[in-house]
């Protein structure tokens, strides 16, 4: 599995797949990136700090991801990170967080903002269509508005290809999204271990009409393929 690889053409940056104790959530319909874990934190450490290594610091920003959330890093991997956005020159990190953390986010802006670090985190809400979000994708957000989420939270994360999804809908996600958050990620279904299966007519309606109008928009990232920013397998 590639675990480091550099963004270079919307917001560039270097990101690290890195490797928690696992999503403690677990029940998102469509999700089996939780199997990338181990319950072993000194294991994790000893992975995490060879891909940190990696990192140059030649774009002052770094995204790290981990199949889950910040809090699921163990304490070394953290103070790991601070140390090297210190020595590298980044000035600008980003992580990812279920709903659930979201009390957890003052303290890490405060942690890393000590040195001169901005943090961002970003939230997969997949889709802000309530019902949709909590009853099929079961995200365990509830019934908050955009508004309220973006209250915590700096980038959301959607997820397209999915049955039951429109054009009009997918659009009006996307315009929420710019609406209530700095950056919108975009990802496209594909097939994995879960029931949750890729709608091919969707995915068609996205690339023809969707895509051509969003691909430019730097504050837009659209993977097509959940390996288009160099990491995971």
């Amino acid at each position: 599995m590639k675990r480091y690889a550099e963004i270079t053409e919307k917001n560039p940056r270097e990101i690290l797949l890195l490797r928690g104790t696992g999503c403690a959530w677990k029940r998102c319909a469509f999700c089996d990136y939780h199997l990338d874990y181990s319950p072993d934190k000194e294991e994790n450490f000893e992975l995490n700090r060879g891909e940190i290594a990696k990192v140059t610091g030649k774009y002052g920003r770094l995204e790290v991801i981990n199949s889950g959330s910040f809090v699921e890093l163990d304490q070394k991997t953290m103070e790991l990170l601070k140390s090297v956005c210190r020595e590298k020159g980044i000035r600008e990190i980003h992580f990812e967080s279920h709903w659930a953390y979201r009390s957890f986010i003052p303290g890490l802006r405060k942690e890393f903002g000590a040195s001169g670090i901005t943090v961002k985190v970003k939230i997969g809400v997949e889709t802000f269509d309530r019902d949709y979000r909590e009853r099929t994708l079961r995200k365990g957000i509830g019934e908050r508005e955009p508004e309220k989420i973006a209250v915590d939270f700096d980038e959301v994360c959607l997820l397209f290809g999915l049955c039951g999804q429109t054009r009009e809908s997918m659009e009006r996600d996307i315009e929420t999204g710019l609406r209530c958050f700095e950056r919108v990620c975009i990802n496209i279904m594909t097939e994995n271990s879960t029931a949750v299966r890729p709608d091919e007519d969707v995915i068609a309606v996205f690339q023809r009409e969707i895509y051509p109008r969003y691909i430019g928009n730097p504050r837009v990232d659209i993977l097509l393929e959940n390996t288009d920013f160099g990491v995971g397998e």
